[in-house]
């Protein structure tokens, strides 16, 4: 599968047994021994870390990034690092340093991107729980693919750094992956809570509510002219029907979205950001990145400080769209993704309901939620004639990731 590029047996069997001595000092631990997998552009102190990236080759992270550290506080054992596309900027998971990740239950598909490392270790049964990033839907498309849960919390519930600089001029956050919703409430437990080292990150503070009363939306292709596969949009449309019959009340509502709200207008922040921090390395060798990491860069310095802007002004307007949107409803449901996984060799699929896919067609559900800094989770729900997943996608009002997870785990019960 390639999904884990580096291990240091040595390493974690020495952590592993500085955990028991923990347990015999009568130490009580939330993670005690759980084996995890971080993906590798998260730093993991004295682990090589390479974003999947040439560039980073042979860095070795001086620490723990935050969140690594409070995980290894509750006990867990980190077993390897995950694979990632260079810089996390990519939908499906390769690079030129690590090669293709492939789909655990078809190796000549792709998990997806670019959390697919992690996603198809814990999709193969390697590790329990896994640690992704999330910028526009990299940790819940892949595991929407392989058929686990992957979560993406409120923006600052989970603190980021400290670590590599993002590109994504603030959208990504940590992103806890796992075979079931259960798991992944309790990692976020861990993991949640400001630190004073991350002036963004800030506390949880809502409790959860039960969905009881919970005013609960459907959109099923989220208010966009977007392209999703008959066997994803039949399969969607069927989960919504078991779970009204189960008593849930779901009403179908689109978010409005502003004139010229498309992933196409935000997507410059993204190339600007690769410009600013690898221009200087791709005009003294561009050929250092994958073909599409240095179009992405060479695009961004194109742009125009203008440009930049504009990006920014439709970011907040699909922020303010669904701030105005959960006013009236607590949670929305949507497709995760609006297709199965496709040959690992391709950037997306060729067609997506019928239609032409562009190389971002895939990605359609879940960019905007990460510009509205909203916690969303995706658990799977279906699979096509050939056994291969699609997920079902829960937004909840930015602050409610407890509720978000209770909301997630009676759904899961639902559909088991």
């Amino acid at each position: 599968m390639n999904a884990v590029v580096t291990v240091d047996p040595e390493r974690t069997l020495a952590d592993a047994a500085a955990v028991d001595a923990r347990l015999r000092a009568g130490e009580t631990m939330p993670l005690a021994g759980v084996p995890i997998i971080v993906k590798d552009n998260i730093w993991v102190g004295g682990w090589r870390v390479t974003q999947g990236s040439r560039l980073f080759c042979d860095f070795i992270a001086p620490r723990d990034g935050i969140a690594i550290e409070r995980l290894r506080k509750a006990g867990a054992v980190i077993v390897g690092i995950g694979a990632t596309s260079e810089f996390a900027c990519k939908g499906v998971t390769t690079s030129l340093l690590c090669g293709p990740t492939r789909h655990p239950l078809d190796p000549t598909l792709t998990p997806g991107g670019s959390s697919g490392g992690p996603a198809a270790a814990v999709a193969a049964g390697l590790v329990p729980l896994a640690i992704g990033t999330d910028a526009g839907g990299s940790s819940r498309r892949p595991p929407a693919h392989v058929g686990v849960a992957g979560f993406k919390p409120s923006y600052g519930a989970i603190p980021y750094g400290p670590g590599f600089a993002e590109p994504f001029f603030g959208l990504s956050v940590m992103a806890p992956i796992a075979a079931d919703v259960a798991d992944i409430a309790l990692a976020f437990e861990v993991m949640a809570g400001a630190d004073p080292r991350d002036p963004d990150s800030a506390g949880i503070a809502h409790e959860a509510t039960d969905l009881a009363g919970l005013r609960i939306a459907f959109s099923p292709r989220l208010g966009l002219d977007v392209a999703v596969d008959d066997v994803v949009a039949n399969g969607l449309v069927s989960v919504i029907a078991r779970l009204s019959a189960g008593g849930l009340g779901i009403m179908q509502r689109d978010p409005v979205w502003p004139a010229g709200a498309t992933e196409e207008a935000i997507m410059p922040l993204q190339h600007a950001g690769l410009a600013a921090l690898y221009g200087d390395a791709f005009g003294k060798d561009p050929t250092v990145f994958d073909p599409d990491i240095a179009r992405q860069i060479e695009r961004g310095l194109s742009w125009s400080g203008t440009d930049v802007a504009a990006a920014l002004v439709a970011s907040a307007a699909i922020a303010n769209a669904f701030a105005a949107f959960f006013t009236e409803v607590d949670l929305l449901l949507t497709p995760t993704v609006p297709c199965v996984a496709w040959p690992f060799t391709q950037a997306g699929p060729d067609t997506i309901g019928g239609r032409a896919a562009s190389p971002r067609g895939h990605a359609v559900f879940t960019p905007f939620v990460n510009h509205a800094r909203l916690p969303a989770i995706s658990i799977p729900c279906g699979t096509d004639a050939r056994g291969l997943p699609f997920g079902l996608q829960i937004i909840a009002r930015r602050g409610q990731d407890r509720t978000l997870l209770r909301a997630a785990r009676q759904i899961e019960a639902e559909l088991a």
